[in-house]
């Protein structure tokens, strides 16, 4: 009786084991994105890109805060770069392209259009977006707390932001009564952008002429009409276009004398006159933390996304001075950058 106890006992330890045993092999085959960042493993990052070429200094700001955090090109990570060299209809090749190369994770350039694109790729591999303006107007995700599903990111929406920039560059131009707005309607932000910087324009009061923008082809129409419209200044939305078009945007502003006012840096920086909004050098950083997280195991759908907290002022003072302006001293002294 005892040696059939003593059996029944020694085929229940032998059960346990096996299922001990067979635990264990399957948590080491399970494949887990908490182990992604562990020694020895190399991590693939893929990014799409619908600009021509995505900004070097916010591509740098990237690359430097995933440095910082432990990864190195070549030696721990792997980075997929496509762009759609500025045609939307490359977008969804390319994203089903990156998602083909099986990355850990995707990374969305600026711009709305972009983050739908891997989000109709791929339900599964997690997407960061750098830059959406409405993520949950736009379908990118249902909520900015709770995103859920594989995407996550950053916004540059904030509250107001489009009616600040008319009010500073009211500012410079006080007697202003009718601003032009150039503006792509493709972009799905746009709508948000033109609503907000109306209601500013009824408080100052401003008539706002809005001047759609679709094609390169149309850009010296859209500046003509800004002329017959009386426009003392123009307001440039932000958008993969305008991006594009920077340079000859901010030469036809100082060939017609137009005072214009612009979201980011990447204007002034190449002759515009001014810019006001969220700092993507901060926001690429932000990024790259986020990508951090999902590779130690965060899910992209608890992660929330975040609206901006740091802005720029940044004033091209020669520019100003080629449009025969005066910038006030007091705006002057808000200014994150002046660019002599």
């Amino acid at each position: 009786m005892s040696r059939l106890l003593g059996g029944g006992l020694d085929d229940r330890l032998m059960d346990r084991r096996r299922f001990l045993l067979t635990s264990l092999a399957g948590a080491l085959a399970a494949p887990s994105p908490v182990r992604a960042h562990a020694a020895g493993k190399v991590v693939r990052i893929g990014f799409l890109s619908l600009a021509p070429a995505e900004n070097t200094t916010l591509m740098k700001a990237l690359e430097e805060r995933l440095h910082e955090l432990g990864y190195a090109e070549g030696k721990n990570m792997l980075f997929e770069y496509r762009s759609a060299e500025g045609r939307q209809d490359r977008l969804a090749p390319l994203a089903a392209e990156l998602v083909l190369a099986r990355p850990d994770v995707v990374i969305a350039g600026v711009g709305t259009l972009t983050a739908l694109s891997l989000k109709a790729a791929t339900a599964t591999i997690p997407i960061v977006f750098t830059s959406v303006g409405d993520p949950v107007g736009a379908g990118v995700v249902p909520n900015i707390a709770r995103p859920g599903g594989n995407i996550t990111g950053l916004t540059g929406q904030s509250a107001e932001v489009s009616g600040k920039r008319l009010q500073l560059l009211r500012e410079v131009v006080p007697d202003s009564r009718v601003i032009a707005m150039l503006m792509n309607p493709a972009t799905p932000f746009a709508t948000i952008a033109v609503k907000e910087t109306k209601t500013a324009a009824e408080r100052l009061p401003v008539r706002l002429a809005i001047l759609e923008l679709r094609s390169r082809d149309e850009l010296a129409d859209k500046f003509e009409a800004a002329i017959k419209a009386r426009a003392s200044g123009m307001i440039v939305s932000s958008d993969p276009l305008t991006y594009e078009l920077r340079r000859p945007i901010a030469e036809l502003a100082a060939k017609l004398q137009l005072p214009a006012m612009y979201g980011h840096r990447d204007h002034p920086e190449v002759g515009g006159l001014m810019s006001y909004g969220a700092s993507r050098w901060a926001m690429y950083r932000r990024a790259a933390e986020y990508v951090d997280k999902i590779l130690k195991g965060a899910l992209p759908g608890d992660l929330p996304v975040e609206q901006p907290t740091t802005f720029e002022l940044v004033i091209n003072v020669k520019t100003a001075k080629t449009l025969g302006l005066t910038i006030p001293p007091s705006l002057l002294a808000r200014a994150d950058q002046v660019i002599e």
